[in-house]
């Protein structure tokens, strides 16, 4: 198995401490902080394991309050709010040094046929028309400034290839919308709730990025301070989260320091599976 996924899934198997407490731990690899996808990931786990094996989670909204310490556990504290006929609801926190550092209402629901419908998919290139991150390290990362560079070539459990590469290499104002296909760079086992958690981390990626691209930078420019400030998703259909998905993201507004994002996941056939939507911090810094 590949390694990152294979860390992945440690952090995300979640140590049992009491019946409504669970501790997380962040991988060590010198970030200054814990990604926002990781504790949403984490939160998802905890309040999963609370919740019979026929209910799948539907939607979870979150909010981030307090920058997350790798270097310490985090605890998670679930709230079983309520478990009804179709539906349970659970409220999870997240807390580290004894403060609560992020927060998210989940709900889970028994599956049901109903009345069926959905947007589009964008017509864009396929994965297989794309270059593989190999060959985007060897082809453009060579004239990327330096901290894009090292993104992109840190081993990561999620494998992206963006239909255009653009915004990292220009200051130019683009059109707030964005396309990346993900996917788990390495196979999941046989269970759904480890695909929907798995795709709740990756849902934190690229996301916030597109809110910048029509003042043409991004979030690894020095001038910026970003950071999530809240972050929903809605699941819609059954996926596996190791095989390709389409990450179509646009941003409706930027004002007062914060940029709106939305984002829908498509399987490869062009069948919606999830929804996002995240508010973030898009603050300019004080020149010194």
């Amino acid at each position: 198995m590949n390694t990152a996924i294979d860390n992945l899934l440690q952090i995300l198997d979640l140590e049992p401490l009491e019946r409504n407490l669970f501790r997380g731990r962040s991988p060590q690899v010198g970030w200054q902080r814990v990604f926002g996808g990781q504790v949403i990931g984490q939160a998802l786990v905890a309040a999963s394991r609370t919740v019979v094996e026929d209910r799948h989670v539907h939607s979870l909204h979150g909010y981030f309050l307090r920058p997350g310490d790798p270097s310490v556990p985090i605890i998670y504290e679930v709230d079983r709010i309520r478990d009804g006929g179709s539906f349970t609801t659970r409220r999870v926190v997240a807390i580290q040094h004894g403060e609560a550092i992020f927060s998210m209402a989940a709900s889970f629901q028994v599956w049901e046929e109903g009345l069926e419908h959905q947007s589009d998919m964008p017509d864009v290139p396929t994965p297989d028309e794309l270059p593989s991150e190999q060959d985007l390290k060897e082809k453009f990362l060579a004239h990327a400034p330096e901290n894009i560079r090292r993104y992109w070539e840190r081993e990561r459990p999620i494998e992206m290839r963006p239909v255009d590469m653009t915004h990292y290499f220009s200051k130019k104002p683009l059109p707030p919308q964005q396309y990346v296909w993900v996917r788990a760079s390495g196979p999941l086992p046989d269970d759904e709730r480890i695909h929907q958690c798995v795709l709740a981390y990756a849902s934190d990626m690229t996301l916030l990025d597109t809110s910048l691209f029509p003042h043409g930078t991004s979030v690894f420019s020095p001038k910026i301070q970003a950071a999530s400030l809240d972050h929903a998703m809605w699941f819609h259909r059954p996926f596996r989260a190791d095989d390709w998905l389409l990450y179509a993201t646009d941003s409706t507004s930027s004002s007062g320091s914060r940029g709106m994002n939305r984002g829908s996941l498509f399987t490869r056939d062009g069948t919606l599976i999830a929804s996002t939507a995240q508010e973030g911090l898009i603050r300019l810094r004080k020149e010194k």
